[in-house]
């Protein structure tokens, strides 16, 4: 009697899953973007709900089925943590991997802050009873996008509720985050826009957008190129923690910004 075993390795966004007894190797390559999941589980309910869960965190037409059904025995309650350990903090991670063996649990990666970093493990942690063990691998990216995160340091560019209008805290934060911008010779910055869940989808996704060119224009006042740096508004579609708190809607009431490769 064999237990599943789940791996799921991250690049950028692609994902790479097998959930196995025995892990063969992809039939296919999935494109950039796409999201393999691949390996054997014990029965169909099985399957269509870690695909549910995978689909609803990167897309239907991102995921690409290679999930058999075979003779493997689930571990009590396994479907129900795995799921649970499915989140969007998994985004945050690259280059990495997130192994379920029984009720070990080892997660591998880059992230781009030491926050992240124990974050990470620590929410999985919350979501699993005490007969799971986790192994955090994750490590901190030294590049260019971690010292953009570091400035930033978990904190929020505010703006005025329900405006595209920066607050002085909001300005002082873009004011230190002009500096370490202006030594990235040749390099393409992103400005995304992210809202919560409250509220019309198509106002939110305007009012990101919006915000996101705020910030742009202010960062070019600053002395920073305005033809490096693209806008992008996804509204609410990219939380990072649940939208079910104030604190996690606020959190998720953000702008980020990448590293364009």
């Amino acid at each position: 009697m064999h237990y599943l075993w789940l791996v799921l390795s991250f690049f950028i966004v692609l994902l790479n899953s097998a959930i196995a007894q025995q892990v063969a190797p992809p039939i296919a390559t999935p494109k950039p973007g796409q999201i393999l999941v691949s390996g054997t589980v014990p029965d169909e309910a099985s399957k269509a709900g870690i695909l549910a869960r995978v689909r609803e965190l990167y897309g239907v037409d991102n995921v690409v089925d290679q999930i058999a059904v075979g003779s493997v025995v689930l571990p009590a309650n396994w479907n129900t943590y795995v799921q649970k350990m499915i989140a969007p903090n998994l985004k945050l991670i690259s280059k990495g991997q997130l192994k379920i063996d029984g009720n070990a649990v080892s997660v591998r990666g880059e992230v781009s802050n030491e926050a992240q970093r124990q974050q990470i493990a620590s929410d999985m942690a919350t979501k699993l009873n005490p007969t799971y063990t986790i192994n955090n691998g994750l490590r901190v990216s030294a590049s260019e996008q971690n010292v953009l995160d570091t400035t930033l340091a978990n904190r929020i560019v505010e703006f005025e509720t329900g405006k595209a209008a920066l607050t002085p805290t909001g300005q002082a934060i873009l004011d230190e985050l002009a500096i370490p911008l202006l030594k990235l010779k040749n390099k393409k910055l992103e400005v995304i826009g992210n809202t919560d869940n409250q509220g019309l989808r198509i106002s939110n996704i305007a009012l990101s957008n919006a915000r996101a060119e705020v910030v742009k224009a202010y960062l070019a006042s600053q002395g920073i190129i305005a033809e490096s740096m693209s806008t992008l508004g996804q509204g609410p579609d990219r939380p990072i923690v649940s939208n079910d708190t104030a604190e996690g809607r606020a959190r998720n009431r953000r702008i980020e910004f990448r590293i364009a490769q």
